[in-house]
């Protein structure tokens, strides 16, 4: 008899108390790559205890990596390392399987990679990835499903124009341009919080890359990394997805360990819904007392409003007194969790980009099945606002980017919990 593990959460009841955010998910799996840039052992600290992360520690290892992992810290050696060709199984399961491209050209002039998996939140080319590689003297060919990749010479520091703005093709660039011969000149690049983390640990290991956090990057190549101990930052998302579910349970959360600056477009947001949002150094406090008006959101790059809190967002949205557009503007495809709320009574409308979202008075528990990670949290979310007990299906997609996230809630007060069902 096939089983699988669903989440079950008993709605209604207020969120209180504090709670310590995570390493984010969108650095560690840009840095665990870069560790194989270097000539040494690294240390990376504040890691999260996520899907994604054994996933990488597999494919380090698959390619001849020593790798140690304690749930926090992960210690690398890639001084076994002698292949090019990352693992299919594995590269099939996340898209950050892609930066491997970056790190392989980087270190060894080849690198063979299959196009990377992960969320179905719509299309995710890596037509700029390879634009990058090859305005750094790579050449570059597809082939059944496999990137082929080879600069016989070496990667050589080119200018890199991307058409968009495009984090996974920002990082991409700067993993190959530390180690190429020459200057690299990055124009358009992405400004997100993890790029400029990224920056800061291949600085660490001595890498000589300027302007990161604004839309120009300057990377001088060198010829050799040293090792290097290094904390990624607080997770933003884990962060504003856990202020949502305060707002949401009409609660009083105090949330540590984060940085508020990262979350300004969404505090922002649930003020204008009527929350209160108080902010210290390393820390949020969301309070909500009584009903929460409706708001328009366009996702945007960031500092914009991030698209992977749209989900989370769109489900407080579904009990707001008035209309809410809500526009998707990186994703197409992100809408998905929106039809499972139907089935709970959210009173919604999807026009291409566009969700139009009237506002309920309540929601009612109902089974219900994430479709990708930010989806699931987004039903962890509908579940705690609404009536009875709501069960999710699929749960596996929450844990690639929530390091415990049913423990941290029920800490907080919520009624939720884990178990195998028979299907």
């Amino acid at each position: 008899m096939a089983t699988m593990e669903k989440m079950f959460i008993t709605g209604g009841r207020r969120l209180e108390g504090v709670v310590q955010v995570s390493g984010g998910k969108n650095t560690a799996v840009a840095i665990i790559p870069a560790t194989l840039l270097c000539d040494e052992p690294c240390t990376v600290e504040n890691l999260p205890d996520i899907e994604d992360v054994h996933v990488l520690m597999q494919m380090l290892c698959a390619l001849g990596a020593k790798v140690d992992f304690d749930g926090s810290a992960m210690r690398v050696d890639p001084r076994g390392v002698g292949c090019w060709q990352a693992p299919q199984k594995l590269s099939c399961r996340m898209r950050a399987s892609s930066y491997l491209l970056g790190v392989l050209l980087g270190r060894f002039g080849r690198a063979q990679i299959p196009l990377p998996g992960g969320c179905d939140i719509g299309p995710r080319p890596v037509d700029q990835h390879i634009k990058a590689m090859r305005a750094m003297g790579a050449s570059i060919e597809e082939r059944f499903g496999v990137i082929h990749a080879s600069a016989p010479e070496g990667m050589q520091g080119g200018d890199v124009y991307f058409d968009v703005v495009t984090v996974g093709g920002t990082i991409n660039a700067m993993l190959a341009a530390c180690r190429a011969r020459g200057n690299t000149i990055i124009h358009n690049a992405a400004k997100e919080p993890h790029v400029v983390d990224l920056a800061n640990f291949l600085n660490s290991m001595g890498a000589r890359i300027k302007g990161a956090g604004t839309d120009v990057i300057r990377v001088r190549g060198q010829e050799r990394l040293h090792g290097s101990t290094y904390a990624v930052i607080p997770d933003q998302i884990e962060t504003g997805t856990l202020m949502i579910a305060a707002a949401a349970s009409h609660g009083d959360v105090t949330i540590t360990g984060c940085i508020p600056t990262h979350m300004e477009s969404l505090s922002a947001k649930l003020l204008e819904m009527g929350a209160k949002v108080d902010e210290r150094d390393d820390a949020i406090r969301v309070r909500s007392i009584g009903a929460h008006r409706a708001v328009n959101i366009k996702t945007q790059v960031y500092p914009g409003f991030p698209t992977d809190l749209q989900q989370p967002m769109t489900a407080l949205l579904t009990t707001a007194k008035g209309t809410s557009l809500v526009t998707e503007n990186i994703f197409e495809q992100r809408y998905k969790h929106l039809f499972e709320m139907q089935r709970m009574g959210a009173q919604v409308r999807v026009m291409d980009r566009v969700a139009v979202i009237e506002g309920t008075s309540a929601l009612s528990g109902a089974p219900v099945y994430a479709s990708d990670l930010r989806a699931g949290a987004a039903l962890v979310i509908a579940g705690l606002m609404a009536e009875g007990v709501t069960e999710i299906g699929n749960v596996h997609f929450i844990d690639r980017g929530y390091e415990h996230l049913e423990r941290k809630l029920a800490a907080l007060g919520a009624k939720i919990e884990r178990a195998l069902v028979e299907l």
